[in-house]
């Protein structure tokens, strides 16, 4: 890459549950390159896990487009877990400056990659459906985020919610508490189950309960709801429904007027699912909303994000060449 501190070269990182995220955008919109690394979601683990996967991420991404991190005129790095464990921000927001080697960058939750993303970062609201879930908005300079609160006891519509009601779903169709329907069958085959009562000895035992392991379990759902699962369908139809709740309780706490009519898009990849969205649109057709497609994959929204806190927002033709880009950019997405 031929570049100067003067073009402008922005890096943005989008981490997931799954996986992380890096590209490095030039000033005019072009995608310079692109990087993946393992998930930075550090709750539970070590906080050095960060450290760890952003400068793996950082070397790749600089070694692709030919530059060095003192060349990055701004960063926005987006981290999953950011804001809920009060006493860990500091150890956070100084770590990528350690990995940059520069002050020259912004550090917040990864919904605000999503957001930016997806509307382009303007007023409105993004709710985020991967491996976790949650909605972020702004709207006159307020900042909102509503829901997000873990696996354990929220994350609605999550990848994670998917698989763990799929699991239940298959203890019952096994139990006779509900009709078999063809995820018992696929749960059984892709989890190589000598009987179904094993699938606790992989969960708990070898599994360990992991996060990423189980929400990856959501495809095997969704793949049953195509096959006529009613449960599987019913189960895809109510994550549509909680997700779109996350956008109206945003909404109402945004202070947005009775006659404004409120942008509103998605990220994640449970949106990847016609039903999934279907039910979300179905949900949210009587709000006034304007529900548009996502612009951007949350790790583009990230850099764009990171040229507005450098003072230069790209122009409306270099987001234009960034969203020609978009499709090439981790078609299958960065995150669950």
């Amino acid at each position: 890459m031929d570049s100067t501190s003067d073009d402008g070269v922005f890096l943005g990182v989008d981490g997931g549950g799954t996986k992380t995220a890096f590209a490095l955008v030039l000033a005019d919109g072009t995608v310079a390159a692109t990087a993946l690394a393992p998930s930075c979601y550090y709750l539970g683990q070590s906080i050095d896990l960060v450290r760890e996967v952003l400068s793996a991420g950082v070397d790749a991404v600089c070694a692709d487009a030919g530059t060095t991190p003192d060349l990055i005129t701004h960063a926005f790095v987006a981290l999953p877990g950011y804001g809920e464990v009060s006493a860990d921000l500091t150890t956070l927001d100084t770590i990528p400056g350690q990995v940059l080697g520069h002050p020259r960058y912004g550090c917040d939750n990864d919904m605000v990659a999503g957001w930016a993303g997806s509307l382009g970062a303007v007023d409105g609201v993004n709710v985020i459906a991967g491996t976790g879930s949650m909605a972020y908005g702004e709207h006159d300079g307020r900042r909102l985020r509503v829901g997000g609160w873990g696996e354990l006891f929220d994350d609605e519509g999550s990848a994670y919610w998917i698989a763990v009601r799929g699991l239940a779903a298959f203890a019952k169709m096994s139990d006779g508490r509900l009709p078999t329907g063809p995820l018992r069958e696929r749960l059984a085959d892709h989890l190589r189950l000598a009987a179904d009562l094993d699938v606790v000895d992989v969960v708990l035992n070898r599994w360990q309960g992991d996060r990423a392991r189980i929400a990856a379990l959501a495809r095997v759902v969704t793949e049953a709801a195509d096959d006529g699962d009613t449960a599987c369908r019913e189960i895809l139809r109510d994550a549509g429904h909680a997700l779109a709740g996350l956008v109206t309780s945003t909404i109402a706490h945004l202070d947005y007027g009775a006659d404004e009519v409120v942008p509103v898009s998605w990220s994640g990849g449970v949106f990847t699912n016609e039903a999934v969205r279907t039910a979300f649109r179905e949900h949210l057709a009587d709000a006034p909303v304007d529900l548009r497609d996502p612009l951007l994959p949350p790790v583009l929204g990230a850099a764009l994000h990171a040229a507005r806190l450098a003072g230069r927002p790209l122009h409306p033709e270099a987001v234009t060449r960034l969203r020609a880009h978009a499709p090439t950019v981790f078609p299958g997405g960065s995150d669950e």
